[in-house]
C-alpha cells in the first residue's frame, strides 16, 4: 500500500468513527441536550457538499467516507430535532435493551435525595 493511500484510509476510519461514539450515546441515553443543532446542520450539508463533488470526480473512496459520514451526522441531526417520544422510539429499535429514560430516571432520584 502506498503512503498516499494509506493516509486516505486512515483519515477514512477516523473521520468514520469520529461520530459513532456521539450516535451510541444519543440512542443508549436519548439525550441530546447537549447537541448543537446548528453545528450538525452545517456538517450534514458540508458531508452533502463532499459526497457530491466525489460523485462529480467519479472519486469512489470520497463517495463511500462522505457518504458514510453524512449517514452518521444526519443521523445524529434527526435524533436531535425529533420529538422526545419520537426519539425513544428509534432509540428502543436500535436498543433495546438501553432504559428508557436513563435520565430522567437520575434526575428524579437526585430530587428526592435532596427533598424534593
Amino acid at each position: 500500500m502506498d503512503m498516499t493511500t494509506l493516509v486516505g484510509s486512515l483519515a477514512t476510519i477516523a473521520s468514520t468513527t469520529s461520530f459513532v461514539p456521539q450516535a451510541w450515546k444519543i440512542i443508549r441515553t436519548r439525550d441530546t441536550s447537549a447537541i448543537s443543532k446548528r453545528m450538525y446542520v452545517v456538517t450534514v450539508v458540508g458531508f452533502s457538499l463532499w459526497l457530491t463533488y466525489g460523485v462529480l470526480l467519479g472519486e469512489v473512496p470520497l463517495m463511500v467516507t462522505n457518504g458514510l459520514c453524512l449517514l452518521l451526522s444526519a443521523f445524529i441531526l434527526l435524533m436531535k430535532v425529533l420529538p422526545k417520544r419520537h426519539r425513544d422510539s428509534v432509540a428502543d429499535a436500535l436498543d433495546p435493551t438501553a432504559p428508557a429514560c436513563p435520565r430522567e430516571a437520575t434526575d428524579a432520584g437526585a430530587a428526592t435525595t435532596r427533598g424534593g
